[in-house]
């Protein structure tokens, strides 16, 4: 049987994963787009997050007290250990999971479209400390889930949008986030075992592709570049870095989400996947 037979047999798996305060639906235009060139696409929703923006709207607690690690292994376990590993397409906080995953085994590839820091990222950018501002001003909400307004979200993903585009933006894809991964990303540093903790320098891992927004104030390009330079050492494994010029940290849900998807094909296409 030809390779071109095999492969049409066993599509490459791709697992989106969304960021804090993001419904999984917020990749509907990815699912479709990466689906039309083959792929077989799941987007899972985190651990507690309702089917719907709506339900999760409506019934937000089933993602209280949900950090870090329970979002890796939640993702761990939908991946289980498959034929074929599973690329996985992450963004924010899921561009931090899917380093995890990746270093961790679970996937062949992964692409984190503006992360958010791992432990070893030591800029605190004031954009950065003003978008967790509104969780972590409050020890509380550790516990909690917590929702952004239309004002914090305008600052924190659409500043390079006018705000009409912002809040329909908001309209339609936010949700409540848990408090918990922001208070541990906060802490990372200082936590001697954090679940932040990516292992930079020796995992013998596929290709990873980390992306910043010139724009960003959620994952401020500093913080990727320097999440980039953590891997610098890694002789065995491939790490690459994009920037988006003039894109905030909307760039995967606004209007001009087909470019990043156009991006993150052709990085997978050259290595490849």
């Amino acid at each position: 049987m030809s390779e071109s037979t095999e492969s049409s047999h066993h599509p490459v798996p791709v697992v989106f994963i969304h960021g804090l305060w993001l419904h999984s639906s917020s990749w509907d235009p990815w699912l479709g787009k990466f689906r039309s060139h083959g792929y077989a696409v799941t987007a899972p929703g985190w651990p507690g997050e309702g089917e719907t923006v709506a339900a999760t709207r409506e019934e937000p607690d089933g993602m209280n007290d949900v950090g870090i690690e329970a979002i890796c292994h939640h993702y761990a376990d939908l991946i289980g250990e498959p034929e074929v590993k599973p690329i996985v397409i992450g963004h924010s906080f899921g561009g931090l999971i899917a380093q995890e995953l990746l270093a961790h085994g679970y996937a062949a590839a992964a692409v984190a479209i503006d992360p958010a820091p791992i432990k070893g990222v030591k800029a605190l950018p004031f954009s950065a400390l003003k978008t967790a501002f509104p969780v972590l001003s409050n020890p509380a909400n550790r516990k909690k889930t917590v929702s952004l307004n239309a004002k914090q979200f305008h600052y924190s993903f659409g500043n390079t949008l006018e705000e009409s585009e912002s809040n329909e933006l908001f309209e339609r894809w936010t949700i409540p986030g848990p408090g918990r991964p922001l208070f541990e990303d906060a802490t990372a540093n200082f936590a001697k075992n954090s679940p932040a903790t990516v292992d930079t320098h020796t995992a013998e891992r596929g290709p990873l592709l980390l992306t910043a927004g010139t724009e960003d104030h959620t994952a401020p390009k500093i913080v990727v570049q320097q999440a980039f330079k953590l891997y610098a050492d890694n002789a065995k494994s491939v790490t690459e870095y994009h920037e988006f010029e003039g894109r905030g940290h909307s760039l995967a849900i606004n209007n001009g989400w087909d470019d990043v998807a156009n991006v993150t094909l052709e990085w997978l296409s050259g290595k490849g996947l």
